[in-house]
């Protein structure tokens, strides 16, 4: 779906908007997680499950964090940050260079490795990194761990925010996330 779609301006947004605005404030972060869901669904519905597990990968990573800091072993914190950075460039990387790695070693070596002709994820250089900005944040002790999955998913997902950027860090808004008033 494009935002200058007919099916975007005239039934998606004013939908997601009416819900919006006539929903109670504890249903406000699911109709938003729902509504750029289905957004990216609409598009490239295999692929939404990508963004999905990275989302959760770094509100798990996030969790581990705070757990190591909650338990006193805060010089350990630096283990799930690590991770965090492996699993959620493994994923970009995969992605968005595995061809381009392909063909320079066709290229380099003269073989003719075939290209997996992957399909690129919408926005992944963009959720990665706001995943990571979550990631680092709770790490300097920037942000407090999220414990609502939700939250986070909503943060990495918002769909009028994650195509066209910029990349947001959690800390900008970690407060509405939990305590906005409309």
């Amino acid at each position: 779906m494009v935002f200058s779609s007919p099916e975007f301006l005239y039934y998606f947004l004013p939908a997601v908007l009416g819900l919006y605005f006539i929903a109670p404030f504890k249903f406000k972060n699911i109709i938003l997680l729902t509504a750029s869901l289905f957004f990216y669904f609409y598009g490239e519905q295999e692929l939404v499950l990508i963004m999905v597990l990275s989302a959760l990968s770094g509100w798990i990573h996030g969790l581990w964090i705070g757990k190591m800091r909650s338990s006193g072993r805060g010089r350990y914190a630096k283990i799930p940050l690590v991770s965090a950075v492996v699993v959620n460039l493994a994923f970009l990387v995969y992605y968005k260079y595995t061809d381009f790695f392909i063909r320079n070693i066709n290229q380099l070596l003269g073989t003719n490795i075939k290209l997996l002709r992957i399909a690129l994820p919408i926005g992944i250089s963009f959720y990665t990194f706001q995943i990571l900005s979550y990631v680092f944040d709770v790490y300097k002790g920037q942000a407090e761990v999220q414990k609502n999955p939700i939250n986070i998913l909503t943060y990495v997902t918002l769909f009028p925010q994650l195509i066209a950027g910029p990349i947001v860090r959690y800390t900008t808004v970690e407060k509405e996330l939990t305590f906005r008033e409309h």
